[in-house]
């Protein structure tokens, strides 16, 4: 779904320029936001079709962010992908057990295809003619 709009809600600018350099040589639009309040107030007047979140923030961490979102009707269906320097599996395991988190991305296992095929995962719809004769 090449051309949507996606919010990166992260702490470190560094990184926000990445996602941006990549996604839009992919043909996204990328909004970069500067922690979690900055974030949230982004998704309000943006309403991306993605978030990008980072999960540790000094502002305002992850799980407040998602509580947030979920709290307030015109943004709690935007889909999330973690985007974190957490890499072990447990912790991967319990914040997709516990938020609505779409997918779980480790910035330090962060290929460029592999970012990008997520996303597309996260933003195609399902197809469900296609996902009956998988079987």
């Amino acid at each position: 779904m090449s051309g949507a709009k996606i919010l990166c809600i992260e702490d470190d600018p560094d990184m926000i320029e990445y996602i941006k350099l990549i996604l839009g040589r992919a043909g996204y639009t990328v909004i970069g936001a500067d922690g979690g309040v900055e974030g949230l107030d982004a998704m309000r007047r943006e309403k991306p079709d993605l978030i990008l979140l980072d999960l540790m923030m000094p502002d305002m961490d992850g799980a407040e962010v998602l509580l947030r979102k979920k709290q307030d009707p015109t943004i709690r269906d935007i889909p999330v992908i973690a985007l974190t320097a957490l890499n072990s599996p447990f912790d991967q395991i319990m914040w997709l057990a516990r938020t609505d988190l779409q997918d779980f991305i480790v910035k330090s296992k962060l290929p460029r295809r592999e970012l990008i095929a997520r996303i597309e995962r996260v933003l195609k719809p399902s197809d469900p003619a296609t996902d009956e004769g998988a079987d």
